[in-house]
């Protein structure tokens, strides 16, 4: 493969992962383009890019998911490749296939690939051609209710009805019993057809209480290697939460044999760059695979602080044509990582998303700790995008210690403005089945009480905040100053403090 030089990277995306790939890219000596929309004009990743190219207006259908005027922003910046990040555009073969077709690199796996994988019954098939173990079920969109039933007498129940074009939970039911199957079928479709505009389903055996873990992959034009695992078992409405590596549940000799598997499913889609196979763990230590994700992922800082791996450094590496930088050899991990989500979610309302303006940010810090944040004091939080606003991780000698470190960074993060998760992470990394390590993808589904208890916690945590700020706005009354970086912050942290105060106690 001759070498294409990158000089200077579009970023189709937006927030946290936009910020995390512009510093690869000056790691790599590499300039970067912002693109942005209406709604994000002022947030810091399109200061921080060294040029920025508006898009279109807030919604992601007039402006991050419109390939054409991506690719013109490209054209007009002189940029020579392009990284989806994750999100969007960043699946989507089409966009991939356009990047290429207009001369640019695509930072990310051939359009063959992210093909191959995007029809989950097709990656079924392949896998299985591979010799990679799948999940008893149909290989193929089942197209009648009787096929249906015929598939799931023969894999027994209960079944779980899933989107051939999709994930994150959309068109996906459980069916405990044969009476249910034709309703599921019926409303997984419907879901899958406005979520994904196709409506195909097939259906796989329920595993039940499975771990989620998954196994990293880095491929360049010589070699395809596996850089251990991750787990994501805590999840909520099939969305990760909380991620971790290595796993608690496995060994060296499982590792191996996931990351055989993992190899094994790049090797056949002819795989580039960085990547994720995905399995569920039985109990027994038989794993299944459920998907590839043909992308960066959301979580892999953990990974990247077990191994010493720059994993987006290695993507802008490979996709210039250069070998990757990871040594022959197996990889050991060192220490334990732990990643929480921080999202815009109220955890006294159902953890739905949370909305305003962020008028007071403290991010933790101290050895151990990384946080990744797409905002900062004076971003305004919409609807109109994923309720992720940042990204903490911590790195510790093992679980047990990264667990406290995390806590400590939990106790000293404080965002005012809009309601975040962080009472609900607390509360999970303080539960003795948590601490044992004895989870699994139903866990919260079977902990209600770790939602109450952080609707208690973010009660006590919005008292502590306003009694803060009061004595805050109090001090900085005797001294006549006002700091610059938070006039608005300061201006009406009193009226603020006094309605949190009144709302926290109903």
């Amino acid at each position: 493969m001759n070498p294409r030089p990158l000089r200077r990277v579009l970023i189709a995306n937006r927030g946290e992962i936009a910020l995390r790939i512009m510093r690869a890219c000056r790691d790599e000596g590499l300039e970067t383009v912002a693109v942005y929309s209406d709604a994000d004009r002022y947030a810091p990743f399109v200061r921080v890019a060294d040029r920025a190219v508006r898009i279109g207006p807030a919604a992601p259908v007039e402006s991050y998911l419109r390939i054409a005027v991506l690719l013109e922003a490209a054209r007009a910046s002189g940029a020579d490749a392009v990284h989806p990040g994750y999100g969007f555009l960043a699946e989507r073969a089409a966009f991939a296939q356009a990047v290429d077709d207009a001369g640019l690199i695509f930072i990310g796996p051939p359009a063959s690939a992210i093909s191959a994988m995007g029809d989950k019954t097709s990656a079924r098939r392949l896998m299985a051609a591979a010799g990679v173990p799948i999940v008893p079920g149909s290989l193929a969109a089942l197209n009648d209710p009787d096929e249906a039933a015929a598939v799931a007498r023969e894999i027994g129940y209960p079944v779980l009805v899933k989107a051939a074009a999709g994930g994150g939970g959309k068109g996906m039911r459980v069916v405990a019993a044969p009476r249910e199957l034709a309703a599921a079928l019926a409303t997984a479709s419907s879901e899958a057809t406005k979520a994904f505009g196709d409506g195909s389903v097939y259906l796989e055996k329920y595993i039940e209480r499975p771990r989620h873990v998954e196994i990293q992959i880095l491929a360049d034009h010589e070699r395809t290697i596996h850089i251990g695992e991750r787990e994501c078992s805590i999840q909520r409405r099939h969305q990760k939460l909380v991620e971790e590596a290595p796993s608690i549940a496995v060994d060296e000799a499982l590792r191996e044999r996931m990351g055989a598997a993992a190899v094994a499913a790049g090797v056949a889609v002819g795989y580039r760059g960085a990547g994720t196979c995905e399995f569920l763990l039985a109990s027994n230590g038989d794993f299944f695979f459920l998907e590839m994700n043909t992308r960066i992922q959301v979580e892999h800082p953990v990974t990247e602080e077990v191994y010493g791996v720059d994993l987006v450094r290695e993507q802008l590496r490979i996709a210039g044509g250069r070998a990757m930088s990871v040594p022959y050899g197996r990889l050991v991990p060192r220490g334990w990582a732990i990643e929480c989500r921080i999202t815009s979610e109220d955890p006294a309302n159902g953890l739905l998303p949370s909305a305003g303006l962020i008028r007071w940010m403290r991010a933790p810090a101290g050895p151990g700790v990384r946080w990744e944040s797409g905002v900062e004091t004076g971003s305004e939080v919409t609807l109109f995008y994923d309720s992720m606003l940042a990204k903490l991780v911590v790195h510790a000698p093992d679980r047990r210690q990264a667990i406290d470190v995390m806590q400590r960074a939990l106790s000293e993060l404080t965002i005012v403005g809009v309601a975040t998760n962080v009472p609900f992470h607390r509360a999970l990394l303080a539960d003795p089945e948590f601490l044992a390590g004895t989870i699994d993808i139903q866990f919260l589904d079977r902990r209600a009480d770790l939602l109450a208890a952080a609707d208690d916690a973010a009660t006590t945590m919005r008292l502590a905040v306003a009694a803060a700020l009061l004595a805050d706005d109090r001090r900085l009354s005797r001294r006549g100053t006002v700091p610059a970086a938070a006039p608005e912050r300061v201006a009406s942290s009193s009226a603020w403090a006094a309605t949190a105060r009144r709302d926290a106690l109903r």
